[in-house]
């Protein structure tokens, strides 16, 4: 089964997504279910994992209903308030529903710092209560402040999103290839290979530029802690979809068909808990 392990759905408004700046300008418009089907199907994509956009529990309670109507949206990985003392109570209360496979909160837009916070830590350890993932977000730099932040939660299991947001528009692979090789030294750490082309030069990337972070990558997970993901509609300033799809494909194609299965979609089946939840229970 091949699994998009990352993507996004919104509602634009310039408010909600001041991210957006005017070099992102195509992707100003909304991005619904039925504008990711298309292109799933396309590219032979059998399911997704939606991740959250927005620091609210209107989006995640918003995407968990997105799933109730496409079996394909297989989990969600939404946003709770993990410095909140309640937070339990706001999981018990969204973990009834299994698609909610994870959680994330935007550490690349926090100083280095808030991951150190006694609160958010705190946050951090009631999820594996409830059995869900705690995806990372951050750009490269923060890598250093990343390996003290999970190893600080040995038994959580983390998923690194976007390869840490290399600098490749720099064309610099150090520090971020000697830190990554690091953090992937724990074992409860995973990590997407997704959103490296809108950290290139949106209009001049190629497969071979995007290379050299792919090896490494490779190197230092392997492929059963390696997910595939597109970052729709993200990537769109950059790649169509079915572009990045065609590109790690060929990337991986000298590996083992079982190698190739594991980056696809078995280690997202994993990593997320989908074979006894969404796979299982949403057909």
């Amino acid at each position: 089964m091949r699994i998009d392990a990352h993507h996004h759905f919104w509602k634009y408004s310039e408010e909600s997504y001041g991210w957006i700046d005017d070099s992102m300008a195509v992707i100003r418009r909304d991005f619904l279910p039925a504008d990711l089907e298309a292109e799933v199907r396309a590219a032979g994509i059998d399911g997704v994992i939606s991740v959250q956009a927005r620091q609210s529990l209107e989006e995640t309670r918003w995407l968990m209903q997105l799933a109730s109507g496409a079996p394909w949206m297989r989990g969600v990985v939404g946003w709770v308030p993990l410095v909140d003392p309640e937070v339990a109570d706001v999981l018990s209360e969204l973990s009834r529903n299994p698609v909610l496979r994870g959680v994330r909160h935007v550490l690349q837009g926090e100083p280095s710092s808030y991951m150190a916070r006694p609160d958010f830590n705190a946050g951090i350890r009631t999820l594996r209560d409830f059995g869900l993932v705690y995806d990372v977000l951050v750009f490269h730099h923060q890598l250093p402040e990343v390996i003290a932040f999970v190893d600080r939660h040995p038994d959580q299991p983390m998923i690194l999103d976007h390869c840490a947001k290399p600098a490749v528009r720099d064309g610099r692979i150090e520090p971020w290839a000697t830190q990554l090789r690091e953090l992937a030294r724990r074992p409860h750490v995973t990590c997407k290979l997704s959103g490296l082309v809108t950290e290139g030069e949106y209009s001049a990337w190629s497969p071979a530029s995007l290379r050299p972070y792919f090896d490494v990558v490779l190197e230092a997970f392997g492929p059963r802690r390696m997910l595939f993901g597109t970052d729709w509609p993200v990537c769109l300033v950059a790649s169509s979809y079915t572009r990045w799809v065609d590109t790690v494909t060929r990337w991986i194609a000298p590996l083992s068909r079982a190698e190739q299965d594991e980056i696809m979609g078995g280690t997202a089946i994993r990593a997320y808990g989908l074979s006894s939840h969404s796979i299982e229970a949403r057909g």
